[in-house]
């Protein structure tokens, strides 16, 4: 089942981060927004910062 994304974030960022972004993204062959949210992820788990998954999170809901 696919995820539905229901948050927005937005951030300015100087030229040269955006195109290190893009050229991040390019070769993951990923959407800019899917480079973030993996970045974000692979960052948590480097450094021992948890979080739910979307399938735990719904699975929780659903038990209660």
């Amino acid at each position: 089942m696919a995820v539905t994304k229901t948050e927005v974030v937005s951030v300015r960022v100087p030229h040269d981060v955006k195109a290190a972004l893009v050229k991040a993204a390019e070769q993951e062959r990923r959407s800019l927004a899917s480079m973030v949210e993996f970045m974000v992820l692979d960052y948590c788990r480097a450094h021992g910062i948890g979080f739910a998954s979307p399938a735990k999170s719904r699975k929780a809901t659903k038990a209660e």
